[in-house]
C-alpha cells in the first residue's frame, strides 16, 4: 500500500523537489507525493534509492534521463491518460532547471494533462539566498558550456551584464571561468563561489575575480559549484545622451525592441524610461 495515495490527483504530473545534498532538506510534501505516486520517475535510480531508503518509500522507480527522454515520453503520456499519478525527481534539487525534464513537461501540457509543482531545494536558490549579492534582478544561466563559441557568448554576455548573474560550474573549470572574466575587464567585479551546498563541506568563498583567480588556480575546488558574480556598475547616463544613442541605433536599422533591449541590457537604463526612448 502506497500511503496517501488517495490524495494524489489522477493522471497529474509532479515535478518533485528533492535534497541538494543533506536529505532532511525534502519536504512532508515531497514524501507524501513520491509514496503516494504510481510511479517515480528518476535521473539516476540508484541516486534516488538512496533518498527511497532513508524515507521507506517502496513506490516503482524508472529511469527518465538525458538520453532517454525523447523516447520516454510517449509511455509516460499513456500513464497519465490511464489515470496514474506521476512523479518526476533529478538527482538533486528541482527538475527541468539544469536538469532533465523540460521536454517531458512541455509534451505534458501540450497533451492536454496537468503538471504540478512540488517545490523544494535548488542550488540556484540556496546559493542566492547566502551570497549576499543583489537578488533582484538576477539572471540564471545554468550550466556553462565546456568550450567553444558558445562558451565566449556567455561569457561575453555576463561580463556586461548589470545585475547578478547565477550559473553552474565544474569544479576542475572555476578557474578557468575567472581567469577567462578577468581578461574580458572584470577582474574588481565581486564574486562568490559556493560549493557542497548543504552538506558537510559546504563552503562560500567571497573576492573579486582577480583575487579568486589567484587562489583557485592554485587550490582548485572540489564538489558542486555555484558561481554568483556582481552585475556591472554602470556609469551614470543623462537622456540627452541616451537620445542621440536611440537615434544612431534608429539610423542603422533597429527596431523599437532591439533599441529597449539594448538600452536595459547594455546600458541599465529602467525599462520605462527605454520604452518611452525608444517610442519618442
Amino acid at each position: 500500500m502506497r500511503g496517501d495515495a488517495d490524495a494524489l490527483e489522477a493522471g497529474v504530473l509532479y515535478v518533485v523537489s528533492t535534497p541538494i545534498g543533506n536529505l532532511k532538506d525534502v519536504t512532508l510534501r515531497a514524501l507524501d507525493v513520491l509514496r503516494g505516486a504510481n510511479v517515480v520517475l528518476a535521473e539516476d535510480t540508484r541516486h534516488t534509492r538512496v533518498l527511497f531508503d532513508r524515507h521507506n518509500i517502496h513506490t516503482p522507480l524508472r529511469a527518465l534521463h538525458e538520453h532517454n527522454e525523447a523516447k520516454s515520453i510517449a509511455g509516460v503520456l499513456a500513464r497519465l491518460a490511464a489515470g496514474e499519478s506521476v512523479a518526476l525527481v533529478s538527482d538533486a534539487g528541482t527538475p527541468t532547471i539544469s536538469d532533465p525534464g523540460e521536454r517531458l513537461v512541455r509534451a505534458v501540457w501540450d497533451a492536454g494533462q496537468r503538471v504540478v509543482p512540488v517545490p523544494g531545494p535548488t542550488a540556484l536558490s540556496a546559493g542566492l539566498s547566502a551570497a549576499g549579492l543583489p537578488t533582484t534582478p538576477f539572471t540564471f544561466l545554468g550550466f556553462l558550456p565546456r568550450s567553444g563559441r558558445e562558451r565566449t557568448d556567455v561569457l561575453r554576455a555576463l561580463s556586461v551584464m548589470p545585475h547578478t548573474g547565477v550559473l553552474y560550474e565544474s569544479a576542475e573549470r572555476v578557474a578557468d571561468t575567472l581567469e577567462e572574466l578577468l581578461q574580458l575587464g572584470c577582474g574588481e567585479r565581486h564574486v562568490v563561489v559556493a560549493r557542497e551546498l548543504t552538506k558537510r563541506f559546504e563552503e562560500f568563498t567571497r573576492g573579486t575575480v582577480a583575487s579568486l583567480a589567484t587562489y583557485y588556480a592554485s587550490s582548485p575546488p572540489r564538489g558542486e559549484v555555484v558561481m554568483l558574480f556582481e552585475g556591472r556598475q554602470l556609469e551614470a547616463v543623462d537622456e540627452t545622451m541616451l537620445r542621440q544613442r536611440v537615434l544612431d541605433m534608429r539610423n542603422g536599422g533597429a527596431t523599437a525592441r532591439d533599441i529597449v533591449s539594448a538600452l536595459t541590457l547594455e546600458l541599465g537604463v529602467a525599462r520605462n524610461l527605454a520604452y518611452r526612448l525608444a517610442h519618442e
